[in-house]
């Protein structure tokens, strides 16, 4: 027993000796890693202080200068634009940045002079840039101009060159010399058609923003996704930059041609008839492709800067998407598709008209105070009746009128691929502002707001066999190397093909009936005239109006839907007299350029086949 105890005492005496052992050899052996790790640490900083010291320190310093830079922003190449049939009407010019490149300037004057001369910039403020010292750390290069002309760079190298020819011999400091100037190349939106379609295209700010029609609707698409990269500070390396996907390329509904012929019988239209301002659309009823958008005031936006030169006040971009006003007359063709379609009302339904109709506890008259006596539905629409269409809002009532006004959708947006649309206002029952006596005035489109493209989305319903559709500018879209068709889209069916068909027949007889100014040889078309009295703070004017006309074509087969609206004319003022005119202008010309012949011919080679 005794013996155990010994040698239990003798192993833990043991034990412990060792690990006394093991714990200074393991002090020591970091003590000396320590060491050496200090001495590393001391010499790594000698070398530093050596070696900025030494004259490599400029080697190393140049080195650093070539390498350095900063990461900046990069913006792909903006998608172009093209027209139904492939003519640029958005594209991208090379336009250059000039800068003083200071290390190298020999001539701060000289440089001033030249580039306020050819580019305008101001004088001083070049000289102050230009004649900057020169430092690493601070400014290698001072901007002078920006987006200048490759035409106005040509003329600044011609200079340069020959400067440089005349002074070759010349030390003097003061030669004339444009040493230094260096010209960074890069992209700015272009309109090679100017202000051709300059309200559907909108345009492209120097920061690469999109504003109104196209340009603001598609702006991400065509701008493509910026990346960050890293850009040399030595110009001389600018070629090492990497590139960036291209945004986005569309090609538009819009047809060139047809587009130049709106804005032409647009702009005639207005100088004849003396009106404020005017919007002329033609669309595809049967799938809401927009052909041409003309309105007025129009400007080349390759010089969007006088913007406000133009557009002044409320004046909006694009008055058919942006301007609302109350249509008048050309509404009633809602209305009396909504009585048809009920059921409250046929062709054959008479009314009698004795010049006034009373709704809500007031009283509703004709224009001028007309009697009509008794008359179809057909004459109703033919002498465009307002205390007729009012009765037709009273058989349907207020449910079932503001149902329909809704399913055509008027008081809410179209959807149009433009920026800036308005949605108009419909009032309706339960709104604080809504009386009985507005469903006789909106039966007639008094107290509604549409835009026209509104209208035109409502009435292709008419000349669509019932279905509307929404109207649109975009036809296909061409990215990363494949082309994606757009799909037109149907907005509803408000009535049945049946009550399209009976109406369009009644609007074609309304207007041979009266022998209408709209009327084109050869090709039977439906259309309705508007004539809109303006609504002022102390009620309505009768010696201003806005004219306007909807109508589509050929009766049996329509392959346009034209709208027409004159903003104030003076040589009239009803829609018969200024607006029917461009009506029938604008159809003469569609049917050769979209290659329709006349109803005869036509019906002979579909019987034919």
């Amino acid at each position: 027993m005794k013996a155990d105890l010994d040698f239990t005492r003798v192993r833990v005496g043991l034990d412990r000796f060792i690990r006394r052992e093991a714990m200074g050899e393991a002090s020591w052996r970091f003590t000396t890693a320590g060491i050496l790790l200090t001495a590393i640490a001391v010499f790594i900083l000698l070398q530093m202080i050596r070696v900025q010291l030494s004259p490599e320190a400029n080697f190393f310093r140049h080195r650093g200068e070539l390498y350095s830079g900063a990461w900046k922003k990069m913006e792909p190449v903006r998608g172009h634009i093209y027209d139904r049939w492939g003519h640029l009407l958005a594209g991208n010019t090379t336009v250059y940045e000039i800068s003083a490149q200071l290390d190298q300037v020999r001539n701060p004057t000289t440089i001033a002079l030249a580039v306020s001369t050819v580019t305008g910039e101001d004088y001083d403020r070049l000289f102050v840039a230009a004649s900057q010292p020169y430092s690493p750390t601070v400014s290698v290069q001072a901007v002078l101009a920006d987006f200048v002309t490759e035409e106005e760079v040509a003329k600044l190298q011609k200079l340069a060159a020959d400067w440089r020819d005349a002074n070759i011999n010349n030390d003097d400091p003061q030669a004339p010399s444009l040493a230094g100037l260096v010209y960074t190349p890069h992209l700015q939106r272009s309109y090679p058609e100017k202000s051709l379609a300059a309200n559907v295209m909108g345009f492209v700010n120097r920061e690469g923003k999109g504003y109104f029609g196209v340009e603001d609707y598609y702006n991400d698409l065509l701008a493509g996704a910026s990346r960050k990269v890293w850009i040399p500070s030595d110009p001389h390396r600018a070629t090492e930059l990497p590139t960036t996907p291209e945004g986005a390329s569309l090609i538009l509904t819009i047809d060139r041609a047809i587009q130049a012929e709106v804005e032409r019988i647009l702009d005639d239209a207005l100088r004849e008839h003396g009106a404020e301002g005017g919007t002329l659309v033609v669309m595809d009823p049967r799938n809401g492709e927009l052909l041409a958008i003309a309105t007025t005031p129009r400007l080349d936006v390759n010089e969007y800067w006088r913007y406000g030169e133009f557009f002044q006040d409320t004046t909006p971009f694009n008055s058919a998407v942006s301007a609302t006003y109350e249509p008048g007359s050309v509404f009633k063709v809602l209305t009396m598709a909504a009585g048809l379609d009920s059921g409250k009302v046929t062709p054959e339904t008479t009314y009698l008209d004795v010049g006034y109709f009373e709704i809500g506890g007031s009283i509703i008259r004709n224009w001028g105070d007309t009697v009509w006596g008794p008359q179809t539905m057909l004459g109703c629409l033919q002498h465009s009746i307002n205390t007729c269409l009012a009765w037709v809002g009273s058989q349907l009532g207020t449910s079932q009128f503001y149902d329909y006004m809704r399913r055509f959708g008027m008081g809410r947006l179209t959807g149009i691929d433009l920026g800036l649309e308005e949605g108009g206002h419909l009032k309706r029952p339960g709104d604080s502002d809504w009386y009985e006596v507005d469903l006789g005035a909106n039966s007639f489109g008094q107290g509604i707001s549409v835009t026209p493209v509104q209208m035109l989305m409502a009435v292709s319903a008419i000349a669509n066999d019932g279905k509307m559709v929404t109207p649109h500018v975009v036809r296909a879209m061409i990215d990363k190397g494949r082309q994606y068709e757009i799909t037109p889209r149907i907005a509803g069916m408000p009535i049945t093909a049946e009550t399209a068909h009976t109406l369009t027949e009644m609007l074609v007889q309304s207007l041979e009936v009266e022998s209408s100014r709209a009327l084109v040889e050869g090709y039977r078309v439906a259309g309705k005239t508007g004539t809109a009295e303006i609504p002022t703070l102390t009620g309505y004017t009768s010696w201003q109006t806005n004219a306007s006309f909807v109508g589509w074509g050929p009766a049996d087969d329509p392959h346009f839907l034209i709208y027409v609206w004159l903003e104030k004319p003076t040589s009239s003022i009803w829609g018969s007299d200024v607006a029917s005119p461009v009506f029938r202008e604008m159809v003469e010309r569609l049917v050769i350029m979209l290659d329709l012949p006349p109803d005869a011919v036509r019906q002979t080679l579909t019987e034919s086949q």
